[in-house]
Order: structure tokens, then sequence, then C-alpha cells
């Protein structure tokens, strides 16, 4: 039991680091896109 709550540091903040990252790049991902949204005009706005 103890061997594994040695280890639970490292695992929790691996998840962390993971999570962090996948945020930052679903982040950068929306706001590309909604960026390059604004330079297409209304008419060719299928999905509106």
């Amino acid at each position: 039991m103890i061997a594994i709550m040695e280890d639970a540091g490292f695992i929790l903040g691996s998840y962390v680091v993971t999570f962090a990252v996948i945020g930052g790049f679903v982040w950068r991902a929306i706001s590309s896109g909604r960026k390059l949204g604004k330079q297409i005009p209304d008419d060719d706005k299928y999905w509106t």
C-alpha cells in the first residue's frame, strides 16, 4: 500500500499536465477558428 501512495503524486501530476496540454490545444483551436470565421463573409457561412 505504501508503494502505491509513493507514486500517487507522479500519477496525479501526469494527469494534470496531460489535461492542461489538451485544454491548451482545444483553446487554441477554438480561438483560431473564431478568428478565421470572422474573415468569411456571412453569405459563405453555410452552417449559420
